[in-house]
């Protein structure tokens, strides 16, 4: 698949703990490995528009998370804490180092809690997007499916209708039909209801996630768009004041930001990764 802007990203299918995982991987010969965390409700095609730019920067692995994209998921797999759990076991397996890695919107709490948890298995975050705040701040559909009484309401839902809809302003159905597909078939067939578990625990995981935050010493980078009507500003600014070592960015965009403000986006990962996450702790 190719498309506007970037270079053909091949995608392949490995295991890591029992769990099929659909990945890109650069496999350029580096010190620096970048991984890259798929973001919800889309696929690791979501970082299309900035593949080239963080090529140049190293290794990049780009992976759909459990439960989300093409990879496959079980049920207790598909939430932020046993996210972190499994993203520490297939940095291990797959030999990965300890990569700076880009988590937006869902990725954000899975490496959240990976950095708190196995903060020797990471380098640096870029994360942002994602509800985490506690008490819990999320807005339009994202609401919706946090505070749906069941996922049984979540399943009566044309999921290709309401994808496809999300999507749109991210990846057009008329000029990008390849990735638009990509995205809406990754949650047919009642995928998008299974891959909801994860953001229906976060009332009950983002207060286990405050706890942890200040606690994590990792350089992080917090990434987002300004005019996000699904996950609003706060959230971003909730991170960035309860972290100890932290910057943060707001970009003219809504909640697609890695791909509605691909080059603002992309240049902001470059200079943290090739050095400027150092910035933060340099006190």
């Amino acid at each position: 698949m190719t498309t506007n802007g970037a270079s053909s990203i091949t995608t392949y299918f490995r295991v890591c703990d029992g769990v099929r995982v659909r990945f890109a991987d650069s496999k350029a010969d580096a010190d620096t490995t970048v991984l890259l965390l798929s973001p919800w409700p889309e696929s690791l095609w979501a970082f299309r528009r900035i593949w080239d730019r963080v090529a140049e920067l190293g290794r990049v692995v780009a992976i759909d998370l459990p439960g989300f994209g093409h990879s496959d998921g079980r049920p207790e797999l598909i939430a932020p804490d046993s996210s972190g759990a499994f993203l520490a076991r297939l940095i291990d397996e797959w030999g990965l180092g300890a990569p700076h890695i880009v988590g937006p919107d869902v990725g954000t709490a899975a490496a959240l809690f990976l950095a708190a948890r196995a903060p020797d298995r990471v380098t640096s975050l870029t994360v942002g997007g994602g509800a985490v705040r506690f008490p819990i701040e999320a807005g339009g559909a994202l609401k919706n499916v946090i505070e749906a009484p069941s996922l049984d309401l979540v399943r009566e839902l044309d999921a290709r209708t309401n994808i496809g809809a999300a999507v749109e302003t991210a990846a057009a159905s008329a000029t990008e039909p390849e990735v638009h597909e990509d995205y809406v078939s990754a949650y047919d067939l009642g995928r998008f209801a299974e891959s909801a578990r994860f953001v229906r625990h976060y009332p009950e995981r983002n207060p286990a996630l405050r706890d942890l935050i200040p606690s994590i010493m990792t350089p992080i980078q917090v990434v987002a768009g300004r005019n996000d009507d699904l996950v609003p500003w706060s959230n971003n600014e909730y991170l960035h004041d309860l972290l100890p070592n932290s910057e943060i960015h707001r970009l003219d965009a809504g909640h697609f930001a890695w791909e509605q403000a691909a080059e603002d986006y992309g240049r902001l990962v470059a200079d943290w990764v090739s050095g400027g996450y150092r910035r933060v702790v340099a006190g």
